[in-house]
């Protein structure tokens, strides 16, 4: 089933490339996200769910939950983009379209792959995809992001494809299936396993942006247009997060699982160093959000790393993250239209300017540092107490005192924007309000989740995190 609608998608996205009008471009991505809407409802109402289409692909529980998010997003980032590239040609125009098309089709293939090199092969789809909407604009800067972008992923990706061969060393090359190889492995050499675990988690953090490869990502938002940095820092992040979780999930029953977890907090630590200091440092707005993915994805690594119901808080966290990120850059796209650029030291006054922007970005810095009711605030505390009952003390330490260089920077940079003088050239005809109020209904439903977690959506973290 999911065969004909991959056809689907990418006969849209292709038919995307050659139309001579923006409205058709507009049509076409209304039947483009219309198409994934009606693949959503068929997984549930055709009886799909929970079972494999083909040999290659399955709707399990943290694929289908990935993908919910992603059309959410996708819906969003469609319409914003419309408005953000409103001015541009039409051949820029409809290609952006067009490769977001193909970046979202090879973003779902990875949720839904239960393969680990139909995963490898779709995770480097979504590296071509990115690198064609990071080179959008055809500046200099935009130019050097994207060798830098696809330099550095296809090493990472070759890196992952290393031990990707290695993993199949250990289970006796019999087979690439995740189910299958969590099996056989489990008597593999642990050595093997491990210089594998290695190359994989190294070759992936280009995608789930955490260390070592970070870096990337941070200037792949930083050169591609906000819109699309939107769904770069949550559908792809996301589906880089899901492809380690699966690597993580194999290992549960081999006998280096605990050494395993000692790997994901070193880097959750790293990442979460790194992120951090970096927030203080940047002085453009979309490289602050970048290093504020990095820092919660080491949330994340930290979650999987200390185990149990931290891996519970680890997927929480990252489905809360989806909708405040999300948020954000949207709400930062409304303001690169309004100001001349995101520099920090420059552009000020928003609340006068934009006050339902202002609001949302002053919600967006409650939420994502995890103060009440943020559901963030859920997922930090739950893993802060894990470390505590499990005696990491040190770790609790390192966490709190990282956490408080976050707050400052965080809150120094968004009241800043909101109320300090503004300094650059306004375009005050540009303001669209109605992109702040979408930008600002993706957060409230993220504070939704902090007040209040449906029995369903429980039950199916609770099913992803116990293995």
């Amino acid at each position: 089933m999911i065969y004909i609608f991959l056809a689907i998608w990418l006969s849209i996205a292709c038919a995307t490339f050659f139309v001579k009008q923006k409205s058709v471009v507009r049509l076409l991505c209304g039947l483009y996200i219309a198409s994934h809407i009606a693949f959503a409802a068929t997984i549930f109402a055709g009886g799909y769910f929970t079972f494999s289409s083909g040999s290659l692909f399955t709707f399990d529980h943290a694929g289908t939950l990935f993908y919910l998010l992603l059309v959410i997003v996708s819906g969003f980032v469609l319409i914003h983009s419309e408005e953000y590239l409103k001015d541009d040609t039409l051949s820029s125009y409809k290609q952006y379209f067009a490769l977001l098309m193909l970046l979202i089709a090879a973003i779902t293939g990875v949720y839904f792959a239960n393969n680990i090199a139909v995963t490898w092969i779709l995770l480097e789809a979504t590296t071509l995809c990115s690198a064609g909407i990071i080179y959008h604009r055809h500046s200099e800067d935009a130019l050097e992001a994207t060798w830098k972008y696809l330099f550095v992923c296809s090493t990472g990706i070759a890196i992952a494809y290393l031990g990707i061969l290695l993993l199949s060393a250990a289970a006796n090359n019999t087979s690439l299936d995740y189910d299958q190889l969590g099996t056989l492995i489990t008597q593999g050499n642990p050595l093997y396993l491990k210089v594998a675990f290695l190359l994989i988690l190294t070759g992936y953090s280009c995608k789930m942006e955490i260390f070592p490869l970070y870096t990337i990502g941070v200037d792949a938002n930083f050169a591609a247009p906000a819109p699309a940095s939107a769904l770069i820092s949550t559908g792809l992040v996301n589906a880089g997060f899901l492809a380690i979780f699966r690597i993580y999930r194999l290992y549960a029953e081999t006998a280096i699982f605990e050494w395993v977890q000692h790997v994901m907090i070193i880097i959750g630590i790293m990442s979460l160093l790194v992120g951090a200091l970096f927030l203080r440092r940047t002085n453009n707005y979309k490289r602050f959000l970048s290093y504020s993915t990095v820092e919660n994805m080491g949330i994340v690594a930290i979650g999987l790393g200390i185990g149990g119901i931290g891996v519970w808080a680890a997927i929480f966290h990252v489905i809360c993250h989806t909708f405040i990120k999300s948020s954000l850059f949207l709400q930062i796209a409304v303001v690169r239209q309004i100001y001349n650029g995101y520099r920090i030291n420059r552009i000020g006054d928003y609340i006068s300017i934009n006050k339902v922007g202002a609001v949302g970005l002053l919600l967006g810095m409650v939420a994502i540092l995890a103060f009440p009711p943020s559901p963030l605030f859920i997922s930090e505390l739950t893993i802060l107490a894990k470390t505590l009952f499990t005696n990491q003390w040190w770790l609790t330490v390192i966490i709190t005192v990282i956490m408080c260089i976050v707050l400052y920077s965080v809150c120094l940079r968004i009241i800043r924007l909101c109320y300090q003088p503004n300094q650059d050239e306004l375009h005050l005809s540009r303001i669209n309000r109605r992109l702040s109020y979408s930008a600002l209904s993706l957060m409230l439903a993220a504070f939704v989740f902090g007040l209040w977690q449906p029995d369903f959506l429980l039950s199916i973290i609770d099913k992803i995190a116990t293995f």
